[in-house]
């Protein structure tokens, strides 16, 4: 395996753990944290319904904590790793932000900006950025949370 690879993998643990403080707030359980140099800038977990926000995704919460830390909206050379594939809203706020690479679990076949639905990231040219993007890693793991939160939802009706 190689390093990049083991840090992706080191990284989305840590992504997943986030997705599981979402859902043990309520939250559907998605985690997100942007990285650069291997540093952790900012990590964030679902809370639109704590935060009463639509706009609270897990990307949008790390996006916020990293920029606030670099001091700067733009984070060049960061990569963010979330535990599902971005969606739309969440693609724009990535390549308005310049991260390099999304790392990314489970694929959302309803709203995915990452090819699923829509390929905004990484290969949408109207863009004046590109943001590489990995996909399915420890997918299923994701998958499982996301499967046994709303199974969970369902037989609370």
């Amino acid at each position: 395996m190689t390093p990049s690879a083991e840090q992706d993998l080191r990284w989305m643990r840590h992504a997943l753990a986030l997705a599981e403080r979402a859902a043990g707030e309520g939250e559907v359980p998605v985690g997100a944290i942007v990285v650069r140099d291997g540093d952790v800038l900012g990590e964030g977990w679902n809370r639109p319904i704590a935060a009463q926000d639509p706009t609270a995704h897990a990307e949008i919460q790390a996006l916020r904590a990293a920029a606030q830390r670099a001091g700067n909206y733009r984070l060049p050379g960061a990569e963010l790793y979330v535990t599902l594939e971005p969606c739309a809203m969440c693609a724009g706020a990535i390549v308005h932000a310049r991260i390099a690479r999304v790392i990314y679990g489970a694929a959302d076949p309803k709203g995915g900006a990452c090819g699923s639905v829509f390929d905004l990231l990484p290969s949408d040219s109207r863009f004046n950025h590109r943001t590489e993007c990995t996909g399915g890693v420890f997918a299923q793991v994701a998958g499982a949370l996301l499967r046994e939160f709303f199974a969970a939802k369902r037989a609370k009706s």
